[in-house]
């Protein structure tokens, strides 16, 4: 029997953060993981399908030219084999790089196997038993495929095997318009595949605010055709495979999945641990410490089904990690909740989204901006997008947003950090806004915004000598 102090099931972005949290305070641990090493963001994820989306987005940049007085647009053209090389050379790089990072303790801490739970401190590993004082399950998360769909498994792609394909396909249907989806489904659209998307609601891009989502559905809709109803039955055809929803019926050569992740915790021995599962298989766990309760064993990552994004894998990795070497659990404050889609215009969510702040009661004024009249974004050609920001009715203090929006993904930046620090709208409005500048979109915004809430009528929006400096 093998003993440690720690050991860690799973090397993705969440297990190898807890590692490092767990190596500043012992030796005594232990990596393991059976899957595909370098993290599903660098492998199948963030990197990749931004790699392809700058390709689609370059490519598809040439239906200006003619506007702008550049000839030749015409003669442009696409090797499709040669934008998956590019795609897989980049990801490469990405995976090389955390491979570089595991080289210092590989060898002696990572065990290669599939760990299963005997009891809350006992892991089986292909026959090896391992007794570890803390365990962490950082197993990630893999893409939802229907039971009923699976024989047709052969005209599948997903976003673990897409990146993997040789060309492109003539003809895709999409299933599922969330992030995954909308960015893959509208970057293959721009490299001329021919795609058909399927939703059961405008929640484009996880989109709530239902102007906003409106707004995307007709958006979108110009793009590409999208059908609003759920599959009921694929047909294959020998060539390609019928998509049949309601009275609509369409051939594809291949159909990608996007229907959202499902937690990697298949015989994983969950049972065993001495707490009650739910529905689901998943264990209780507390969401401040990420601490399964009555164990030694702590949870993060993908695999808890909560917030799916690097960045709080990563949070909750060191959650974990540092907790699981100390004498007791310490509660950590998180991060404002940021979301990106890679669309375009960029999709964002900060904060507290419409759903949330209506679902909690919250008495909250928005501001509004349309960015199909704004400056910068006339200039770049890309004016389409409406911006959302949420305050506080009684005192402007910013609570959240959704954006649709040309450089979004900026916006979203300063509003978390806006809204970290617990700024007004009219404190906002009293920082530098450069001209022109898509940000000016959202000073537009925040002006709706201020001038809604009580006491904030047409704000002068400088701060007066005697005000308290922001942020104070």
């Amino acid at each position: 029997m093998r003993t440690c102090d720690v050991a860690i099931i799973g090397a993705g972005s969440a297990g190898l953060s807890a590692r490092r949290e767990v190596a500043q305070k012992t030796d005594n641990y232990v990596v393991i993981d059976d899957g595909p090493l370098g993290t599903t963001c660098a492998r199948v994820g963030c990197m990749p399908s931004k790699v392809l989306i700058q390709a689609a987005d370059d490519f598809a940049r040439r239906r200006h030219f003619d506007e702008l007085g550049i000839r030749g647009s015409e003669g442009l053209t696409l090797d499709s084999k040669q934008t998956m090389r590019h795609v897989r050379k980049l990801r490469d790089r990405f995976v090389g790089g955390v491979m570089k990072s595991l080289e210092e303790w590989r060898e002696t801490h990572l065990l290669r196997g599939r760990a299963r739970f005997v009891d809350g401190n006992t892991l089986e590993v292909d026959g090896e038993t391992i007794r570890a004082g803390r365990v962490v399950i950082a197993t990630g998360s893999r893409p939802v495929i229907p039971k009923a769909w699976e024989a047709h498994s052969e005209y599948f792609l997903d976003s673990d095997n897409i990146f993997e394909q040789e060309t492109l396909p003539a003809r895709l249907g999409v299933v599922g318009l969330g992030v995954i989806g909308l960015e893959l489904g509208q970057a293959l659209h721009k490299l001329d595949v021919d795609i058909t998307a399927y939703t059961l609601d405008k929640r484009f891009g996880g989109l709530t605010d239902p102007v906003l989502q409106d707004y995307a559905a007709g958006f979108f809709a110009d793009q590409f055709p999208v059908v609003f109803k759920g599959v009921d039955r694929l047909e294959p055809t020998g060539s390609g495979i019928v998509i049949h929803a309601g009275d609509h019926a369409t051939e594809v050569d291949r159909l990608l999945l996007a229907m959202g992740r499902r937690p990697n915790v298949d015989d994983l021995g969950l049972e065993n641990i001495g707490v009650e599962l739910d529905s689901k298989g998943m264990p209780p766990f507390e969401r401040d410490t990420l601490r399964i309760p009555g164990t030694s064993v702590f949870i993060a990552g993908d695999v808890t089904g909560d917030h799916p994004v690097l960045h709080e894998a990563a949070d909750e990795g060191r959650i974990v990690g540092y907790n699981a070497v100390q004498e007791e659990d310490h509660c950590f404050r998180r991060r404002q909740g940021l979301t990106i889609t890679f669309s375009a215009p960029n999709i964002a969510i900060v904060g507290r989204s419409h759903d949330r702040l209506v679902r909690d009661g919250v008495d909250f004024e928005t501001g509004s901006v349309s960015y199909e009249g704004q400056g910068r974004a006339i200039v770049m050609l890309e004016n389409n997008g409406l911006l959302h920001v949420y305050g506080d009715r009684q005192n402007g203090r910013l609570l959240g947003a959704e954006i649709m929006a040309p450089r979004g993904e900026h916006m979203a930046h300063l509003l978390s950090w806006s809204l970290a620090s617990g700024l007004t709208a009219r404190q906002a409005l009293a920082m530098p806004f450069y001209h022109p500048v898509v940000e000016e979109g959202l000073r537009t915004a925040l002006r709706d915004l201020a001038g809604k809430v009580e006491g904030e009528r047409a704000p002068l929006e400088l701060m007066r000598c005697e005000d308290p400096p922001i942020g104070g």
